[in-house]
């Protein structure tokens, strides 16, 4: 099979990723960008040509076979939707979108086209998660009664005033939707669907840079009757402390955690010890921060090997629609609890 035309969507910090990736696994025929020396630079360096329209883009002759959607939050579900509509196929960056609905959208045009749309969930991949989500299909842990997420990151007054959409409540979403939405997609993969939510959130250090918290606290209810909590604030002081999740089942318990979910910190098993695993990718770095896991080139591996016909999608639109879903009912309780 011939390597795969791929376009992007996009060209800012995350955009770099992908074209990385994408040149070495298949091939970058065009990017697209409103902003058009960001896009001429990128073009440049990628040695493929550019544009400042999407649609332009879409109704060029060039083949194009998947389209990595790279842009703010709120341009992922119109944008993808365009994309599958141009008969292309679609990879879509976290968050999948903005609210349920949106994603629903997204899944009718995947649908109605037959093309497929990948999400990107990178941290699925790494290797201690991978690690325990086979311990708890495979029944090692027993029956899972509880989920512990932490989430305590850095993100500094130059994370959001370098930005025209980061903060925005309309454009971004908030915290859970653009620095967490990984953790929240864990939770779903690891546990399943959350059924109850209580949760708090305050601003308590950004109210000139952001429209909505900072911090916030909830607690989940299992389907399965797990129960479990999440912290999360983006006021670690100077850097990124902590991101991890521990899970407890009736014959073990796991801690994932490190900074970005890339190191095994506990475990406790019956008849079992985790070894040999494989080293953890660096985070994903952007200057004057560091965001989650790079494992992009899984992604695109597993992209690859879904459209040879042999594998099935690591993360699918219901995945992405999941952890919207979940998210939205952590904000309609936050809502509640300020009336």
């Amino acid at each position: 099979m011939e390597k795969l035309h791929f376009a992007i969507i996009g060209c800012g910090r995350i955009a770099e990723r992908h074209a990385e990736i994408i040149n070495r696994v298949g091939n970058l025929i065009s990017v697209c960008d409103i902003k058009a020396e960001r896009a001429k630079l990128f073009s440049e360096k990628y040695n493929c040509p550019s544009f400042n329209d999407l649609n332009s883009l879409l109704n060029s002759k060039e083949k194009i076979d998947i389209i990595s959607i790279c842009t703010p939050n709120y341009l992922h579900c119109e944008q993808s939707i365009l994309a599958l509509n141009s008969e292309r196929h679609a990879l879509c960056e976290k968050p999948m979108a903005l609210s349920v609905d949106e994603c629903k959208k997204m899944i009718d045009a995947s649908k109605s086209n037959d093309k497929k749309l990948f999400i990107v969930k990178q941290n699925r991949f790494n290797p201690p998660i991978e690690t325990l989500k086979k311990l708890i299909l495979d029944g090692t842990l027993g029956k899972i009664i509880g989920a512990d997420v932490n989430c305590f990151w850095n993100r500094n007054e130059q994370y959001y005033s370098s930005s025209d959409w980061k903060g925005k409540k309309k454009l971004d979403g908030g915290t859970l939707f653009t620095q967490f939405s990984h953790f929240i997609d864990l939770v779903y993969w690891l546990v399943g669907d959350v059924v109850k939510t209580n949760a708090i959130g305050k601003n308590f250090l950004k109210k000139d840079l952001i429209e909505f918290e900072d911090s916030g606290v909830a607690i989940l209810e299992f389907k399965n009757g797990a129960i479990g909590s999440l912290s999360y604030t983006v006021n670690s002081f100077g850097k990124n402390m902590e991101g991890s999740i521990t899970i407890f089942g009736e014959k073990g318990t796991v801690k994932v955690g490190g900074q970005y979910l890339n190191v095994l910190e506990y475990q406790n098993i019956e008849g079992k010890k985790i070894e040999g695993l494989q080293e953890s990718r660096p985070a994903n770095d952007y200057g004057f921060y560091q965001g989650s896991m790079s494992n992009h080139d899984k992604v695109y591996q597993n992209v690859i090997e879904v459209m040879q016909g042999k594998s099935e999608i690591a993360a699918n639109a219901n995945d992405g629609l999941k952890t919207v879903e979940l998210i939205e009912m952590i904000y309609k309780s936050m809502q509640e609890n300020l009336l």
